[in-house]
């Protein structure tokens, strides 16, 4: 397909001359008489080059090539300059132009700038589909996907990776919320610190406060020693809070206190211990609902969903399926030492 070449002058001869020799030579020429309608056909996705003289009615070149180059910097700009016009030339250059050719135009020399700015411009798409391919491919941490919703994801995670807020993930049961955790904190600047997580549906209140924010001897029936809680074990890394939902109302104040003050009270303590720590939660359940039925406070809601992330359920993920299908059967080789080659024809259209 030829590169459509728009040729921008209020000369009807000077149109019609390169319009004709542009064309002898393989391009496709369009013209026009105004920087307004120039603009217009190059905003509508049109044009591969623009040529444009700068002494126009209205709008001249130069606001031209500022306009283009900040609307559509892809397309190149050659400009047409009187001879000795150098400081002309400049402003076109600074303004956005690609390149300028003194008049009279010597046609050999326009066309050849012509066909450096059209290569030019399919150059920069290349390295721009190339670019979009390869952030598009490259999974985040341990994840997986190529389809659309895990792309949007991978994106916000690029985001929210080097976050120092605490991120709220948000997804239905088995979608892998803890791994969109892990991820989270090993392609951020923690990542070379702990990563500690805790089921806040798996233990009891006391239990569960002992984990998060230790206890001293005597704390209660059982504790016959000081533990460190994860708060503070993790100093420097991330704690993730798998099914926050759960989380005893009792234990909510404490939880945003740490969050709010960065400090944490062990359970028979008479002092607070600053921590340093980046927070992860989780839960498949809706918080506002649970704030609205007087199950979850609301200043907590509101703290913990800074950054919210959802988790799209695999049956959103079309094709994902083969990918993970296959990660699975290689990962289970390598653990029981089987050759494996992968999924048949058949297992791949059942799944």
């Amino acid at each position: 397909m030829p590169d459509r070449i728009l040729i921008v002058d209020d000369s009807r001869s000077m149109r019609d001359l390169l319009s004709e020799d542009l064309g002898r030579r393989g391009f496709e020429p369009i013209e026009c008489a105004t920087a307004q309608k120039a603009s217009e056909l190059v905003l509508s996705g049109s044009v591969d080059v623009v040529i444009t003289d700068l002494r126009m009615p209205g709008a001249d070149g130069i606001e031209l090539c500022g306009h283009l180059h900040a609307n559509m910097p892809d397309v190149p700009v050659i400009v047409l300059t009187a001879f000795g016009s150098l400081e002309t030339a400049i402003a076109a250059i600074r303004a956005g132009a690609y390149d300028f050719v003194t008049k009279p135009v010597e046609l050999e020399v326009l066309a050849f700038a012509v066909s450096r700015a059209a290569q030019h411009r399919r150059l920069q798409a290349e390295v721009t589909r190339l670019s979009d391919a390869i952030e598009i491919a490259r999974p985040f941490g341990a994840l997986l996907g190529s389809s659309t919703v895990m792309d949007a994801l991978f994106s916000r995670l690029r985001r929210v990776a080097g976050a120092t807020v605490p991120v709220l993930i948000l997804g239905e049961s088995g979608v892998g919320k803890e791994l969109v955790a892990r991820s989270i904190h090993s392609e951020g600047q923690r990542a070379n610190a702990p990563f500690v997580t805790v089921d806040c549906a798996a233990l009891s209140e006391t239990l569960l406060e002992s984990e998060l924010f230790g206890h001293r001897p005597g704390a209660f029936t059982g504790a016959l020693g000081t533990r460190t809680g994860l708060f503070v074990s993790a100093s420097g890394g991330t704690v993730f809070l798998d099914e926050i939902g759960e989380l005893p109302l009792s234990l909510q104040p404490k939880l945003l206190r740490a969050l709010e003050e960065r400090v944490v009270r062990p359970l028979g303590a008479d002092r607070e211990v600053p921590v340093d720590v980046a927070v992860i939660a989780a839960t498949h359940r809706d918080l506002e609902s649970a704030v609205e039925a007087g199950e979850f406070r609301a200043d907590l809601f509101y703290r913990l969903k800074v950054i919210e992330v959802c988790v799209p359920p695999l049956r959103a993920r079309g094709n994902d399926i083969l990918m993970l299908a296959q990660r699975f059967l290689e990962d289970c080789a390598t653990r029981l030492s089987k050759p494996v080659r992968g999924l048949s024809r058949a297992a791949a259209e059942k799944l």
